[in-house]
């Protein structure tokens, strides 16, 4: 484990979210060695106030130079190791907002300490042995989490189910190697290796490796989104659907067609997946030159997003240009086409059958709100949505690259096995695999990664 006291310089920053009138605390963190004598220069406590590590004192942030009280503050120090980053840690609790903390900040810096960048705290609890990589990336996505089924998701991540999960897989293939560079090198004076279960074994952590990776696609749903356009001739509903949908009301809703003429944006969470709902212009040929623009954003948004919600209207039928709409649809974007005024045709609600000809995957009505429920299971079920309950831990982009790719030397693996080949053969693609998912926790991994995973951290976290 690296020495906590290996670091020569001191880091500071705001680790809490600051903005005008939005929070009654803002915290300054200090890390490092000079963390303590910095406290102790710019903090006076009245009194006999001890300064004992885990213990909070009450007083002021005060300028050194020119006697200036800058905020009334607490004060928590934190002696290494037990802190987060294993070193010693101060926190000012001062009044939150924009100004004082500020100045407070910059006043810490000028005693010292370095502005540390983002995620270096996480990056030095890392390195000094607090946490594992899988751990640290969890933090993150806490902190970002826009559902609470993201926000599921990363507590297990911070509670070491996925360390625990990728630690015994690397585990299982760090015994099968193990067995295998014995033979290599001492084959005569062991007893003979049984191939068939090895491949047996490898096989089986290749299937988990694939389940994991499975998985990581539908957890990026929740960390990520879905951008969902909806889209249609002008009149059909679209806006009352966005309306539905939020529970509120977020765009105009008229009888004149042509009302929606920029692209409005709806952040809502449906069954624990965030969606970005596009609201669309409705595509038509059109002189007004505002309404124009609006198409254009329109087609443009189609190409952008991850599912498309094609509306038409079951009082008028399909038409020519609806079916144009539908050709307007990128390849590869998932396709849900909706059925909107069910009341108004005299028609069920619900998902429609397959195969009885009709252009409408579900039918619904945004005047009642018959059928909203069918329409988003629906549309998440396509995305590939409708089974998150099952998933406990969910690999991140990073980490699903690499289980992938250790799955990948697994098939190599197996296929040498399979090709009867040497058992030095076989070596050669296991030891990439175990390379693969030791870096998912950190256990192998560079320099340069570490930089890009901290760097998308939130600064003073």
């Amino acid at each position: 484990m690296p020495d906590p006291a290996g670091f020569a310089d001191t880091i500071a920053a705001v680790a809490t979210a600051v903005a005008p009138g939005e929070g009654s605390v803002a915290i300054v963190r200090i890390s490092g060695p000079e963390a303590e004598p910095i406290g102790h220069q710019l903090f006076v406590a009245p009194g006999s106030q001890s300064w004992d590590s885990h213990r909070v004192l009450y007083g002021h942030v005060v300028d050194p130079a020119s006697g200036e009280r800058l905020d009334e503050a607490l004060l928590l120090l934190m002696r290494a190791p037990r802190s987060f980053t294993r070193e010693d840690v101060v926190e000012l609790h001062c009044h939150g907002g924009l100004v004082a903390v500020q100045r407070v900040l910059e006043l810490v810096l000028a005693a010292g300490a370095r502005r540390a960048l983002p995620g270096e705290f996480s990056q030095r609890a890392f390195l000094n042995g607090r946490l594992d990589l899988t751990r640290a990336e969890a933090i993150s996505e806490m902190i970002t989490a826009r559902s609470r089924r993201a926000a599921q998701l990363a507590m297990a991540g911070l509670d070491g189910g996925l360390q625990l999960r990728i630690g015994a897989l690397r585990e299982r293939l760090l015994d099968q190697l193990a067995e295998l560079e014995a033979r290599v090198d001492f084959e005569e004076d062991l007893p003979p290796l049984d191939g068939a279960a090895v491949t047996a074994e490898l096989e089986a952590v290749r299937l988990e490796l694939e389940q994991l990776v499975a998985e990581a696609r539908q957890g990026e749903l929740l960390r990520r989104g879905l951008r969902v356009a909806i889209v249609g001739r002008p009149n059909v509903g679209k806006s009352s659907l966005l309306n539905l949908l939020s529970l509120r009301e977020r765009a105009i809703v008229t009888d004149l067609p042509g009302t929606t003429r920029d692209l409005l944006e709806s952040e809502l969470v449906l069954d624990g997946v965030p969606l970005t709902l596009l609201d669309t212009a409705g595509i038509r040929p059109t002189s007004d030159r505002v309404e124009q623009l609006g198409i254009e954003r329109s087609r443009q948004a189609l190409a952008a997003a991850d599912a498309v919600l094609l509306l038409f209207d079951l009082e008028a039928g399909w038409s020519l240009e609806d079916q144009a709409l539908r050709e307007l649809v990128p390849e590869g974007v998932v396709l849900l086409v909706a059925g909107n005024k069910a009341d108004g045709a005299g028609l069920p609600v619900g998902l429609v059958p397959p195969g009885d000809g009709e252009p409408a995957d579900v039918r619904f009505s945004a005047l009642t709100g018959a059928g909203r429920d069918e329409l988003v299971a629906e549309l998440l079920r396509r995305c590939g949505a409708g089974c998150l309950e099952g998933v406990q831990v969910a690999l991140n982009a990073r980490q699903r690259d690499l289980a992938a790719a250790a799955a990948l030397s697994l098939g190599a693996a197996l296929e040498a096995a399979a090709q009867q080949l040497p058992w030095d053969f076989w070596t050669i693609d296991l030891r990439a695999a175990v390379r693969a998912l030791g870096e998912i926790t950190g256990e192998a991994v560079s320099e340069a990664v570490l930089d890009r995973v901290f760097s998308r951290f939130c600064i003073g976290k």
